[in-house]
């Protein structure tokens, strides 16, 4: 797509064209999910993004075969999974579908506790895109409200996973359910806000950047958990933003930088949720 903004800027004549990711927590095998994936489906082909990360995919432990892998063969992506963890014999993973070819694809566990393992993990996805290779990495951090001191080690592991990557031209982008509000402090030293993830690396927070007011500053409130879904609202939870699609400082012509973001899965599906998140959506200069 092409972006109506101004063409120049600190850094240049700016790209004008846009890359669009996705990032969507799935919700395993939870609730109807048979009934479900069709219509998990349906909403992924309407958004037609380029890149979408899921969480809590599932996995036949002994196929191979997971959720992504149906959704990749029925949307027409390539796919990269890993899987950490497992729940009554079902892998419990993360991924990235590609509209391009992913050219190879690492994982590294994250840190936790013995006594509150969870086995999260961040993937990270090589993407061969028609303006130049991407980065996509994805995640899913502890959930529990009091283990943001668990979050914070696993946002530094996550930190030194992306500074340890293979050199990149365009900014790593950075996606997941983080189980952690904007002004959380795992989430602060993402966007540069507090002692950092690792030194030099900062994200941009595509929803805040992309829906700020132009006076304020002020985003709009974005909740992907939301007490609107009844599968969120069976949790007794307060609803809030805790997905997000980051994209680290832009480099020449503003490459990666957050133009437009939009919430789906919003609503039922012929009578059914999706899932127990909404999805973001958010479209970076590429």
């Amino acid at each position: 797509m092409s972006d109506p903004g101004p063409d120049a800027s600190a850094f240049g004549d700016l790209i004008t064209t846009t890359v669009r990711v996705a990032t969507w927590n799935l919700w395993w095998m939870f609730g109807p999910w048979q009934e479900r994936a069709p219509r998990i489906e349906r909403v992924l082909a309407d958004i037609d993004a380029d890149v979408v990360c899921l969480q809590e995919v599932w996995v036949d432990l002994s196929t191979g075969e997971s959720s992504a892998s149906r959704l990749a063969e029925a949307l027409g992506y390539h796919v990269a999974v890993a899987n950490a963890a497992e729940l009554e014999g079902v892998g419990f993973a993360n991924a990235v579908l590609s509209r391009w070819p992913i050219r190879s694809s690492a994982w590294e566990a994250l840190p936790s506790p013995a006594e509150f393992e969870e086995h999260r993990v961040v993937l990270r996805a090589d993407v061969d895109g028609p303006r130049g290779p991407m980065q996509v990495f994805t995640t899913h951090l502890h959930w529990r409200m009091d283990h943001s001191h668990i979050r914070q080690e696993q946002v530094r592991a996550i930190g030194a996973f992306v500074a340890g990557s293979p050199d990149r031209t365009f900014p790593a982008v950075l996606c997941g359910d983080f189980n952690a509000e904007p002004d959380s402090d795992e989430v602060r030293m993402l966007v540069g806000k507090s002692a950092t993830a690792w030194p030099g690396l900062v994200f941009f927070d595509g929803w805040a950047m992309a829906t700020a007011d132009p006076d304020t500053g002020a985003p709009a409130p974005g909740n992907t958990w939301s007490n609107r879904n009844p599968w969120a609202a069976g949790d007794l939870e307060p609803g809030r933003r805790i997905d997000y699609v980051f994209s680290g400082w832009p480099k020449a012509g503003g490459a990666g930088h957050p133009v437009r973001a939009r919430l789906f899965g919003t609503e039922p599906v012929e009578g059914v949720w999706p899932s127990d998140h909404f999805g973001l959506l958010v479209e970076l200069r590429y």
